[in-house]
């Protein structure tokens, strides 16, 4: 039950790369450095110092220094962003006397805005907010509340942040990477993904993605090396078969059984015993038929897997080549082919491995 709750606690999780504790360590002091200079200087330069303003630049921090390479965090977001979400507040503030009123407007305003200038910067809300109700020293700053300390503190952050990444060795700004000789793709790209490739699904995309757009194609391209650097001749079992295998345990429960296999979704499954050795394979039908006889006296005692499962199961070794297995996936339509070396379950083959691998080969034809 225990690992149930955990499991269902993953997928509210992101997923988001943890970086090393090195990395983090250097995000966090990142964020100090720029908060404590940002706001030194502000003070040195207008000897005043408000504590309000650090809200939305305390978040704006968070996207400079742990995420920089997020479209976000890019100077033109914040700056644009900011100073947007300063003048609606501070208009809303104005001539809206219900703060909530106000500030709920302010908001839902900057956001359509930044969205439409291409400035969308997150911490934005909070400026937008803080004008409305950062109370009557803010109120008293009016229009002056953009300049100081918005864009000013805007600009002292995001000089710490590009100098504080360019140390670090990462590129910030980001800048796109692009063909400098020509209009044409690279020729990495013209054989592979291209740039219009990508552009032509993400106008097709109704979600905004927290991704530029060449950092997309930088990831992608690298993940094709990769993929192309596995491609080979003819492939062998252990190349296109699943190594977490869901199974059943031979002394598990029929019912238990059962609810696994609507948990899945899948028709049959491998029965393993206490040393992962695979001794037979129970299929949903098998279950079924248990059902229809359970009332009869003679089949009372059956109540495990290792009791109504298939104990003749056909396998295979992970060296072996996958043209052995066509036969068995067209001529007598398994939905799957067991992994076994040493007697002991290492993986699964289903026909749609089967299907991606065959199709592969035949792409290179």
């Amino acid at each position: 039950m225990f690992h149930t709750k955990l499991e269902w606690l993953n997928t509210l999780k992101p997923n988001f790369k943890v970086l090393p504790l090195k990395e983090r360590i250097l995000c966090g002091l990142g964020a100090l450095l720029g908060l404590i200079l940002s706001s030194l200087i502000s003070w040195y330069v207008l000897g005043d110092f408000n504590a309000w303003y650090i809200a939305p630049m305390g978040a704006s921090s968070v996207l400079l220094f742990a995420v920089p390479a997020s479209p976000l965090a890019q100077p033109w977001n914040m700056v644009v962003g900011n100073i947007i979400a300063g003048i609606i507040g501070v208009t809303c503030a104005l001539y809206i006397s219900n703060f909530t009123v106000a500030f709920s407007i302010a908001v839902a305003l900057s956001i359509f805005l930044m969205m439409t200038t291409d400035s969308l910067h997150p911490p934005s809300g909070a400026v937008a907010i803080t004008a409305v109700l950062g109370g009557t020293s803010v109120h008293e700053l009016g229009y002056v509340f953009i300049f100081y300390p918005v864009l000013l503190n805007s600009v002292l952050l995001l000089i710490v942040a590009i100098i504080f990444n360019r140390l670090l060795g990462k590129q910030y700004p980001q800048i796109a990477q692009l063909n400098t000789r020509s209009k044409d793709p690279t020729p990495t790209q013209k054989v592979t993904i291209q740039p219009q490739d990508i552009q032509d699904v993400l106008e097709h995309q109704t979600e905004l993605l927290d991704i530029s757009e060449y950092d997309l194609q930088k990831i992608i391209l690298e993940a094709q090396d990769k993929a192309n650097a596995r491609i080979v001749s003819a492939y062998l079992c252990q190349d296109i078969m699943s190594k977490d295998v869901i199974s059943l345990h031979e002394q598990d429960n029929i019912h238990d059984a059962l609810a696994k296999f609507k948990r899945v979704n899948l028709m049959s499954l491998p029965v393993v015993n206490i040393e992962n050795e695979l001794v037979g394979t129970l299929a949903l039908y098998d279950v079924v038929e248990w059902f229809k006889r359970a009332a009869d006296p003679h089949t009372s005692w059956e109540h495990l897997v290792q009791q109504i499962m298939n104990r003749q199961v056909v396998t295979v070794r992970p060296s072996q080549m996958i043209q052995d297995l066509v036969p068995y996936f067209v001529e007598k339509s398994f939905n799957y082919i067991p992994v076994v070396e040493q007697h002991k379950l290492v993986g699964i083959i289903s026909r749609a491995d089967m299907i991606a691998a065959l199709q592969q080969q035949l792409n290179r034809i």
